[in-house]
């Protein structure tokens, strides 16, 4: 467990040197992973299916939140930190729009 809270303070820093813009989260159709989003913002990936993943950019402060900070403990509880692609988190994509309407 060292590494995960290793990690979660690193994601902290990270977040607490970051711009803040406004709180805002998006999805979006496209595949593209050279798709980058804005300053002060990320992407992640949200779904329990491979082929129902939808990618969402969210505000870096969302990193700040510990309801969002459970869901990045459970996927690396479940998928590890050597998954391949980008942050996927495990939970249903109704789920996670229900999450950031909370911290919006």
């Amino acid at each position: 467990m060292v590494v995960h809270a290793k990690h979660i303070m690193q994601l902290r820093r990270h977040a607490a040197t970051s711009s803040k813009n406004q709180i805002r989260c998006s999805s979006t159709t496209s595949n593209n992973v050279d798709d980058v989003p804005p300053k002060g913002h990320f992407a992640i990936y949200v779904g329990v299916e491979e082929e129902k993943k939808e990618r969402f950019v969210v505000p870096m402060s969302y990193l700040k939140q510990p309801m969002f900070q459970d869901l990045l403990l459970k996927a690396a509880e479940e998928f590890g930190f050597d998954q391949m692609g980008g942050i996927t988190l495990p939970c249903g994509v109704e789920d996670f729009t229900r999450l950031t309407s909370r911290l919006n």
